[in-house]
């Protein structure tokens, strides 16, 4: 069987920018995330904790806490985007690699609005689908070669690769030597995924996790009322665990199945929220994985 890595993130605390007077600030994260009894992070969206690698170190060692993995979108589905990809993509995975964690979570851009749900770019047709494809193989390939991470793709919510039939067909277009699949339990369940048919389906293809639970009533009013990811966020789709979907249990006795050691992050949108919410959440949900985890590692 293979260990169930678990952690938390700054998602948890309800941070989705670098910079924004809504959000936890930092020093409280690191501070709250560590009393809720987790020791292991992600960065989150770069710029958010600091970038200095001495400072943030320093900042991590004081409270027993290391990194598991950078975070960082892309939009290589567009012509001419390399090079802005690449911009953010690099600065993010030094910081990462000089954290001493191996992964980076990449993120695709998304074709609807967050908020109003209006659809803002057409969805990729199959020849699309493919170009993107091999541009992700080269941008896993490239952060491989100059970082030594491996890229952890991240199926997103209103986003290009969202779905359980447009994660097939990225897995069909991309290179599992160099991408492989960050399975965001949530994103998968809101876009109507089945998080077990992929990891029985692609089992050499789960290289991360991020635990995450939807409110399946919330989640048939979003649909109804035609809304984007953002607004589905603030009305609470992403809820506390046990009371969504997935089921934990099993899904976590699938991810020991595998024979391979995992990071498994707890990762509960709550943009925005109000400052004392995200603690004693993230304390319950420790509990709650300890006591229905199975074999995860704390």
């Amino acid at each position: 069987m293979g260990t169930v890595k678990i952690g938390s993130a700054p998602d948890s605390w309800g941070v989705w920018f670098a910079d924004d007077p809504q959000q936890t600030p930092w020093e409280r994260f690191l501070d709250e995330v560590a009393a809720a009894g987790y020791t292991r992070i992600e960065l989150g969206p770069y710029g958010y904790l600091p970038t200095d690698p001495s400072r943030l170190k320093e900042e991590l060692d004081k409270r027993g806490l290391t990194m598991t993995a950078g975070t960082i979108f892309e939009h290589l589905h567009r012509p001419d985007s390399w090079d802005s990809t690449w911009n953010d993509v690099s600065k993010a995975a030094e910081l990462t690699a000089a954290m001493g964690a191996k992964h980076l979570v990449v993120i695709p851009s998304m074709w609807r609005d967050g908020v109003t749900g209006e659809i803002t770019e057409p969805r990729l047709d199959r020849e699309g689908q493919a170009r993107h494809g091999r541009q992700v193989t080269e941008l896993g390939r490239r952060i491989a070669e100059e970082f030594g991470l491996k890229t952890q793709y991240h199926p997103h919510a209103d986003g290009h690769v969202d779905t359980h039939d447009t994660v097939e067909t990225f897995l069909e277009d991309t290179d599992g030597a160099y991408v492989n699949l960050c399975l965001d339990t949530g994103h998968i369940s809101y876009c109507g995924g089945d998080n077990l048919k992929l990891i029985q389906d692609h089992p050499d293809r789960i290289g991360y996790v991020h635990l995450k639970q939807v409110d399946p009533e919330i989640l048939a009013v979003v649909e109804a009322d035609g809304v984007g990811f953002g607004e589905a966020v603030r009305r609470g789709v992403m809820c506390e665990p046990p009371t969504g979907v997935p089921e934990f249990p099993p899904l976590l006795d699938a991810l020991a199945g595998l024979d391979v050691d995992l990071f498994a992050i707890v990762e509960q949108d709550l943009y925005p929220c109000p400052p004392d919410v995200p603690l004693p959440i993230a304390e319950r949900t420790l509990t709650y994985l300890r006591s229905h985890g199975g074999g995860v590692s704390i």
